[in-house]
């Protein structure tokens, strides 16, 4: 525990107390938050304050300092034991150097002490890392009006409290406020071999109608894959946090859509009733297909998101933003119930969250694991003008012992006339894979999305891959 002269006295702490303290927020005008009094002046001294040998708290709690420009507003840190709770009141000299700031957030370290595991920092945004250490995309409490003209709202989380149950294990409790919503949060996160898992509660109040809620959002980044000309950007084959979304669909479809970096913001849209999950993923895990032995595109892990409970009608949504740059989040993914958020409303859901380096969607149908695109036709023939080549490569155990012969079909909503050749075949020397080609035309107007899977008989083999089309 942190040094007993740091702390304030014990208070009575519950998660219904908790609860009730964000729905009487909810009832007051939104006042917004202020800036910290103490804060690093710019981003490298907030490194240089966050990163090095300091005073832990609760073992291995390590405070991150407000910044400028990086999260300029305090967060009141508690320490939970036995159903109490004391403030944080003193953190001098819980940085490096012993320096002070007010605290705008945490890390929590493993074992070693040497890395952090879980951290949470500016707005509600949190991360955890996978099963290879690595951290990559990031998870938010709530998305308000995300993908939409009018400006988006970042609540804040304002109050954190902090039970450590085990060496690698911490309940984490948080109070939300922001000009459309408040709530109470609860993540219950433990550190495993497969990575992290967090179960978390939510009690949401709202203030105003919003018109996009957004459920566990995820926030993450691609920039381009192997199936872009970056030549002009970068000498690395592909820089990306993640490469695709995946949905487990109510009805049991197995959707992938591959993310992609567009010329302009888009939004989409997967309806689905009762989800069983979704997430952003990192399929690609290969090194020499991102030669990146600085940041390691191949560790950055997947996250799966899966509902506790039927959270009904809505849809999973894909915000996806143009960028030219690694170091900002441009892809975005949430659910978002059909039943609207009203002023004077509420709603509490649960949900758990896997951070792991493992593909959580391997199953009975094979998965895509790579995906092209490229000139129409032969090659070493004639390019055909006005189409394009779509590859979509499969992998998976119900693939296994399939041959030319088995009636292994392509089905697509695409229409006849849009396709000029396809076909569906084993990878030579590549057990379980299949790789489906069709050269389609670009003048197409609709539909702009292609879904496509491989079918024997009444079977589906693969997920269903669903794709936009170049225009």
């Amino acid at each position: 525990m942190a040094q007993t002269g740091r702390l304030g006295p014990p208070e009575k702490f519950s998660w219904d107390r908790l609860k009730k303290r964000a729905r009487d927020l909810a009832r007051q005008a939104y006042a917004g938050q202020t800036k910290a009094e103490v804060m690093a002046s710019d981003f490298d001294e907030y490194v240089k304050l966050s990163y090095g040998e300091a005073e832990a708290i609760e073992g291995s709690v390590r405070l991150f300092p407000a910044a400028r420009t990086v999260a300029e507003h305090p967060v009141a840190m508690h320490i939970l034991e036995n159903g109490k709770a004391r403030l944080i009141e003193d953190t001098s000299s819980l940085f490096i150097g012993g320096k002070d700031a007010d605290a705008a957030g945490f890390r929590v370290m493993d074992s070693s002490g040497e890395r952090d595991w879980l951290a949470y920092l500016g707005a509600s945004y949190f991360r955890a890392s996978g099963s290879r250490g690595q951290y990559g995309l990031s998870a938010r409490a709530i998305a308000v009006n995300i993908g939409l003209s009018e400006a988006e709202e970042f609540p804040d989380f304002t109050d954190f409290w902090i039970e450590r149950v085990g060496e690698e294990h911490f309940i984490i409790y948080a109070l939300l406020n922001g000009p459309s919503v408040t709530g109470a949060y609860r993540f219950d996160s433990q550190m495993g071999q497969t990575g992290v898992t967090q179960d978390i509660r939510a009690a949401l109040f709202f203030r105003k109608d919003i018109k996009r809620l957004g459920i566990a959002p995820e926030t993450s980044m691609f920039w381009y894959d192997q199936s872009d000309d970056h030549r002009d950007s970068d000498w690395r084959p592909e820089i990306h946090d993640s490469d695709g979304l995946a949905i487990w669909s109510g009805t049991g479809e197995r959707i992938w859509r591959p993310l992609a970096n567009p010329d302009h913001p888009r939004v989409n849209t997967f309806q689905t009733q009762s989800p069983k999950g979704f997430g952003l993923l990192q399929r690609d895990q290969k090194f020499d297909h991102y030669q990146d032995d600085s940041v390691f595109y191949d560790r950055r892990p997947n996250l799966w998101v899966t509902p506790q409970g039927d959270w009904g009608a809505g849809e999973v949504m894909l915000y996806e933003m143009p960028t030219d740059r690694e170091t900002t989040d441009n892809i975005g993914a949430f659910w978002t119930p059909k039943e609207p958020a009203r002023a004077g409303g509420s709603m509490e859901l649960a949900y758990s969250l896997h951070w792991t380096s493992e593909d959580p969607t391997k199953n009975v149908v094979a998965r895509n694991v790579d995906f092209f695109i490229g000139p129409a036709g032969i090659p070493g023939k004639k390019v055909i003008a006005g189409a394009s080549k779509y590859v979509f490569d499969f992998e998976g155990e119900s693939l296994a012992g399939l041959d030319r012969e088995s009636g292994v079909e392509i089905v697509t909503n695409l229409p006849e006339d849009a396709v000029l050749s396809s076909s569906a075949y084993p990878v030579v020397d590549q057990p379980n894979r299949w790789r489906a080609m069709l050269d389609i035309r670009d003048n197409l107007t609709e539909p702009l999305d292609c879904r496509l899977f491989l079918q024997r008989g009444s079977d589906a083999l693969t997920e269903t891959v669903i794709t936009s089309l170049q225009a």
